[in-house]
C-alpha cells in the first residue's frame, strides 16, 4: 500500500504524466462525445424506420458495431440506416482499434510504467541522514572514492539525473538519488546541509553551476570540485568551492617527483604531521649487498625502512632483507632524520646528467614538465600533437613509438622517463618499447584506470600513478575525519584510534606487521607526533597510531583490529 501510495504521489506530481494524462482525457472526451451524437442518431433513424428504441439500446448498439462485435440482434433495414451503421463501423474501427490502444499506451501505460521505475528509485535521503559524502557524478574517481569510503565505512549518496542508470546501480548496490544536479530541491533532499562533504568531478561548467546551486541551500558544506582549466579555478571558488583540485596538474607534479634529484636523491612523498614518508633507489648506495640488520640505519640515522618496492610490488623490510640494486626503499622518519639518512648513504654518489624524457604533452605531461624546470632539471616532451607544441626547445614533435623520435628526444642519455598520455592501452605500448630500449632506465607511467596499474608494472614501469586514485585520495584527505594519504599507488598511510584490544600491549607483542602487513611508523598523542616509536613499550590509551600499509593490508588491519 505504502509503494502504490508512493506511486500514485510521483505519478501526480510529475508534470510529464500530467500532460499525458490531460492527453488521454480529451481523446477519451472525444470518443465519449461520438458515442453520444451516434447513439442520438440512431434513436432517431429507428423512428424514421417506424420502430421505437430505448435510449439504452442506442448506446448498447453504437458500442457493439463500433467495437466490430455486431451482435446482429439490432439492424436497421433502410439504406440510409444501413449507410449510418457503416460509417459507425469505419469511425470504431479507427478510434477504437488503432487509435485507442495506441493513445493509452503513450500517455497511460507508458507514463505508468516510468512512474514505477522513478517511485523504485530513492529520490531523497531519509532525514535524519548526516556525515555523509555527496558525489555528483560517476566516474573513474569517484569509482575509487566510493570504495574506499566503503571500506572506512563513511556513509556516501551518489547523485545520478538519469532514470535507468539510476536504476541499474541501485540495483547494483550503489547507494544513489535519482534527481538533477542543477535543482536546489535536489540538495534539499540530499540533506546537503548536514553533509561532510559535497564532491563534483563532471566539466568545469557543470561543476560551477552545482557549487552555486548547493550555496543557495547551505553554504556552510564543504564543496570540493575538480577544474580542466587553470583559468577555470578562480570561477569555481566564487561559485562556491571550498577546494578546487586540479588532478592533471596534480598527476604530473607527482610523477616529476619520482624522478627530481636523480636516482640517489630522497624523494619526500607524503606527509603525515612531523612524519615523512619517502623513496629513495637503492641503486648506486653504500647499502648494497648488506642486509637491513647490517646497514644499522634506525641506530645511525632514526629513519626505518618499511619496505621496498620491485616494479610494483611492495614487500615489508626483514631484518636479513639484503638490499639489491633494483630496489627502492620506502623509508619513514623526521626531516633530521632524513637528512642524516641521505649523508650516509648517498654521500659519494654523483647524480645523472641525462635528461627526463616526458612522452605527453597534455596537462599531465606539461605540468611535470614545468615542475622539474622548477628543480634546475633537464628534460625533453615528446608531443604528437602539433597544437600541444610549445615554442621553446624542450618538445620534440613526433610518434613515441618511432625509434628515430626517440633518439631526437635523448633517450640514450636519459636519466628517466615519465610517459603520461592519457590512453592506458598506449602506455602500456610505450612502457613496453621504452624498457626495451634501455632496461635500466627509470620508468614512470600514468594509468587513467586503477585496474590497469598491474599490468603496466608488468610491462616494465617502476612507478605507476592512477589518475583515479590520485583524484580519490585526495578528495578523502579533504574529509574532516579523514586520516589517509596515498603515498604510492596501492600503498597509503593511515592514522586510526588505538584500538581497545592493543591498548598496554607493545607493538612486539601485537605483532600487527605479521598479522596484517601493516607497519606501525608512528603514535600521536596530544598534538605530539613520536616517530619510530620503542617497540617494547606498552601503547598508552587515547593516542592515535599512525601505520603503512597495502590496500589489502590496510582491510586486514581494519578486518582485526577495529570492525
Amino acid at each position: 500500500m505504502k509503494y502504490l501510495v508512493s506511486l500514485l504521489l510521483h505519478f501526480y506530481r510529475d508534470q510529464p504524466s500530467r500532460v499525458s494524462i490531460r492527453s488521454l482525457l480529451r481523446f477519451l472526451a472525444v470518443l465519449a462525445t461520438l458515442v453520444t451524437v451516434y447513439s442520438v442518431l440512431f434513436h432517431f433513424l429507428m423512428a424514421y424506420e417506424g420502430r421505437q428504441e430505448s435510449w439504452l439500446t442506442g448506446f448498447y448498439w453504437t458500442l457493439t458495431v463500433m467495437s466490430t462485435l455486431g451482435f446482429g440482434d439490432i439492424t436497421f433495414q433502410s439504406d440510409l440506416g444501413r449507410l449510418f451503421s457503416t460509417l459507425v463501423l469505419f469511425s470504431g474501427i479507427i478510434f477504437l482499434l488503432v487509435l485507442l490502444p495506441f493513445t493509452f499506451i503513450e500517455f497511460f501505460y507508458a507514463p505508468w510504467m516510468k512512474a514505477q521505475q522513478a517511485a523504485r528509485a530513492p529520490r531523497e535521503l531519509p532525514e535524519e541522514t548526516e556525515n555523509h559524502v555527496i558525489i555528483i557524478q560517476r566516474d573513474a574517481v569517484t569509482d575509487r572514492l566510493i570504495e574506499k569510503l566503503e571500506r572506512y565505512q563513511y556513509q556516501y549518496v551518489l547523485l545520478v539525473s538519469d532514470l535507468m542508470e539510476a536504476l541499474r546501480l541501485h540495483d547494483l548496490g550503489y547507494s544513489i538519488v535519482h534527481g538533477d544536479p542543477d535543482l536546489p530541491d535536489t540538495y534539499r533532499r540530499l540533506r546537503v546541509e548536514r553533509a561532510a562533504l559535497l564532491a563534483t568531478t563532471a566539466n568545469d561548467r557543470l561543476n560551477t553551476n552545482v557549487a552555486f546551486t548547493v550555496q543557495d541551500v547551505s553554504a556552510a558544506t564543504p564543496i570540493v570540485a575538480t577544474a580542466s582549466s587553470p583559468a577555470s579555478v578562480d570561477i569555481l571558488e566564487l561559485a562556491g568551492c571550498d577546494y578546487v583540485l586540479q588532478l592533471g596538474k596534480m598527476l604530473g607534479e607527482a610523477l616529476a617527483r619520482r624522478v627530481a634529484g636523480g636516482p640517489s636523491a630522497v624523494h619526500v612523498v607524503g606527509q603525515f604531521g612531523d612524519l615523512l614518508i619517502a623513496e629513495a633507489s637503492a641503486r648506486e648506495s653504500s647499502l648494497l649487498g648488506k642486509t637491513l640488520r647490517e646497514s644499522e640505519l634506525r641506530q645511525r640515522a632514526g629513519a626505518t625502512v618499511l619496505g621496498f618496492w620491485d616494479r610494483g610490488a611492495f614487500e615489508s623490510a626483514a631484518p636479513d632483507v639484503r638490499v639489491e640494486e633494483k630496489m627502492v626503499l620506502v623509508l619513514a622518519g623526521t626531516a633530521e632524520q632524513l637528512e642524516r639518512y641521505e649523508a650516509l648513504v648517498y654521500k659519494e654518489v654523483d647524480t645523472e646528467e641525462g635528461p627526463v624524457i616526458i612522452i605527453g604533452g597534455g596537462r599531465v605531461g606539461r605540468a611535470a614538465g614545468d615542475f622539474l624546470e622548477g628543480q634546475g632539471m633537464d628534460y625533453c616532451i615528446v608531443e604528437q600533437r602539433a597544437d600541444r607544441i610549445r615554442a621553446d626547445e624542450n618538445y620534440v614533435h613526433g610518434d613515441a613509438a618511432e625509434r628515430e623520435v626517440l633518439e631526437a628526444a635523448g633517450i640514450r642519455e636519459a636519466q628517466a622517463v615519465l610517459v603520461t598520455t592519457h590512453d592506458d592501452d598506449t602506455n602500456i605500448y610505450l612502457t613496453i618499447y621504452i624498457r626495451r630500449l634501455r632496461p635500466n632506465v627509470q620508468l614512470v607511467s600514468r594509468a587513467r584506470l586503477a585496474r590497469n596499474v598491474t599490468t603496466l608494472h608488468r610491462a616494465g614501469a617502476d612507478f605507476v600513478l592512477s589518475y583515479a586514485s590520485m583524484g580519490s585520495d585526495a578528495i578523502m584527505n579533504l574529509l574532516q575525519r579523514s586520516n589517509i594519504l596515498m603515498v604510492s599507488e596501492g600503498l597509503d598511510t593511515f592514522a586510526v584510534q588505538t584500538p581497545a584490544t592493543l591498548v598496554g600491549k607493545t607493538l612486539a607483542e601485537s605483532d600487527i606487521r605479521r598479522k596484517t602487513g601493516c607497519t606501525v611508523v608512528a603514535l600521536t598523542r596530544n598534538g605530539e607526533t613520536e616517530v619510530n616509536p620503542d617497540p617494547h613499550r606498552p601503547l598508552p590509551a587515547e593516542t592515535e597510531m599512525i601505520l603503512i600499509g597495502t590496500v589489502e593490508a590496510q582491510g586486514e588491519f581494519l578486518k582485526r583490529f577495529i570492525h
